[in-house]
């Protein structure tokens, strides 16, 4: 859109100010010429341009005002009219005036159709006729009658009377509008193929520079995508991570959990592991080992960018790992999604297959810890219950070895039996003896037995009871046998219920230890693709363009900033 240039509308006749002026009693009536003020500035050097230069103050001083005579033009210096004008000049000078002061008094002594030497003749022809030139109105009036095109070409007629000394009609008034006319359409039409010129110019530089920063860089990498790129292809598969669960109520509360959701009884810790193993260098040395991770990214087929140097260091194989092999988790659904990119789909196919295992196998060793540390515990505790129990056992049977008891109850039982038949047959003798004592004459043949017979009874229940209490001189008593019988068979009896606790441990153990199997159950099993999957040549080609139409924009703002800051 091209802008209309304004233009301000000129004065061409200019309206007497000085005291000079006549009345005409005319309101329409052209103003004075500048020859009817009282003094008028005459130029010698026009007139003799042979003459030695004089000092512009010697001219000053004498004014060169001479005082007009009639309409012939024939000025004579008047001496008192000069030693006047040196007099004020020399005032002016002395009043300190600013060179922008004198530019002002130049511009307005121009505005009025005077003519003067220099600046200080100007402020005093200009004070001469009552015209401040350092006035606000004056400075207001003056810039607005220089703003606006085409002032120039109206100047150069400013300075032209506006009648001539004999009373002639100036000339023609629509040929003078005619030329200003045709000088300020010329100048227009220029200022316009300036403006186009300069939109042309600007237009240009934009496409100069959008061609070198932002198209040429985006068909080099469209190129590439659509030319050089070697096709991959790229394998997906997604698992969860899951546990036995040998609670039968858990089931459904599990369900009801959200980090159980989608995961059985799985935490979201086992998955953030799996994550962080298969982005691992663990996990890329280890498909190397076993599938030969560098030697496929080592093939000449694959292009300069994506191809693995044969010198290439573990570092550079792991960043290749990481462009090749991406894993996300989801926590809300507790799956993790796997894509492995490889050159060709078999490979693609089986290094996936590969990872999964090795997060398989990662997963199990994780509680493969806490699970033989729990199986371990449990089976040392029963066989330390075993070992005591079998040790309480031998030392029961080593005392009924050496006390020859088998029981100590029934032993006491017998000797018991056996002191009960003593007594009762002593007690028979002594009835029998006290019947025979009773005769007066009793027979002594047959009551010296019965004696004898009632001694030998009482001591034997004497040493029947005696060995129930009191040992021989190389044993122990009954009663000590008994007790410590009673101690072993104590210990025997604690032993079997601390072997049959660590069995019910062991038990226990065996069922978390199975609870905490963790496996996993592939949603989404690898398959090799039949087609490419990358590069996604126009959406890659769509990213850099905005990449470096983006760049280009920063650049511009940045540059605009500092030429700003700069200028400013």
């Amino acid at each position: 859109m091209t802008t209309p240039i304004k233009s301000k509308r000129f004065r061409l006749r200019r309206s007497g100010t000085g005291s000079g002026t006549e009345d005409t009693g005319k309101d329409n009536a052209p103003a004075p010429p500048v020859e009817d003020a009282d003094y008028e500035l005459v130029d010698e050097g026009s007139a003799d341009t042979d003459a030695p230069r004089r000092d512009p103050n010697q001219d000053t001083r004498a004014a060169l005002v001479v005082r007009k005579s009639g309409k012939t033009g024939n000025t004579q210096p008047d001496p008192e009219e000069a030693a006047r004008a040196a007099t004020g000049i020399d005032a002016i000078r002395a009043e300190g005036l600013t060179a922008r002061q004198l530019r002002m008094a130049m511009r307005v002594a121009q505005k009025h159709g005077v003519r003067a030497t220099s600046a200080y003749e100007a402020v005093l022809i200009l004070r001469q006729r009552g015209i401040d030139p350092f006035a606000r109105s004056t400075m207001l009036e003056l810039v607005n009658s220089d703003s606006g095109p085409g002032r120039e070409i109206a100047k150069r007629n400013e300075t032209a009377p506006a009648k001539t000394d004999d009373g002639a009609s100036p000339p023609a008034q629509s040929d003078r509008m005619a030329r200003i006319a045709a000088e300020r359409e010329k100048e227009l039409k220029r200022v316009r193929r300036d403006i186009a010129k300069r939109r042309r110019k600007r237009l240009i530089l934009l496409g100069a520079r959008l061609l070198v920063f932002v198209t040429l860089p985006t068909f080099l990498v469209t190129w590439y995508f659509y030319v050089i790129a070697t096709p991959m292809y790229g394998t997906e598969s997604q698992f969860i991570i899951q546990q036995a669960d040998s609670q039968n109520g858990m089931g459904a509360m599990a369900g009801m959990l959200p980090s159980a959701a989608g995961m059985g009884l799985g935490g979201q810790s086992e998955a953030a592991s799996v994550q962080a193993y298969l982005q691992s260098r663990a996990a890329m040395l280890r498909l190397d080992q076993e599938e030969g991770f560098r030697d496929h990214f080592q093939q000449d087929h694959i292009d300069l960018l994506r191809r693995l140097a044969p010198d290439a260091s573990a570092q550079q194989a792991y960043r290749t790992y990481q462009r090749h092999v991406q894993i996300g988790y989801d926590p809300t659904e507790g799956v993790v999604r796997m894509e492995v990119i490889a050159a060709s789909a078999e490979d693609s196919e089986r290094f996936a297959q590969a990872l999964i295992r090795f997060a398989e196998e990662h997963v199990d060793m994780m509680t493969q810890r806490l699970r033989d540390s729990q199986l371990g515990e449990a089976r040392a505790s029963l066989e330390e219950a075993q070992q005591n129990l079998n040790e309480a056992r031998q030392a029961a049977v080593d005392l009924q070895e050496r006390s020859a008891v088998m029981s100590g109850e029934v032993e006491l039982s017998l000797i018991s039996q056996q002191i009960g038949t003593l007594e009762a047959e002593l007690t028979q003798t002594r009835l029998s003896l006290e019947e025979l004592q009773s005769n007066p004459r009793p027979n002594p043949a047959r009551v010296q037995p019965l004696e004898r017979r009632e001694q030998a009874l009482r001591r034997e229940i004497e040493s029947l009871r005696g060995s129930m209490t009191r040992g021989p001189e190389d044993g122990s008593s009954l009663a000590r046998i008994q007790s410590e019988l009673i101690m072993a068979e104590a210990e025997v009896q604690t032993r079997e219920m601390m072997r049959a606790q660590a069995m019910q441990q062991l038990e226990s153990a065996r069922i978390e230890v199975s609870r905490q199997v963790r496996y996993l159950a592939l949603s989404v099993a690898p398959v090799a693709p039949d087609e490419a999957t990358y590069p996604r040549k126009l959406e890659n080609s769509a990213v850099a363009f905005l990449i470096f139409l983006g760049i280009y924009l920063f650049m511009s703002m940045t540059a605009s900033v500092l030429r700003e800051q700069i200028s400013g």
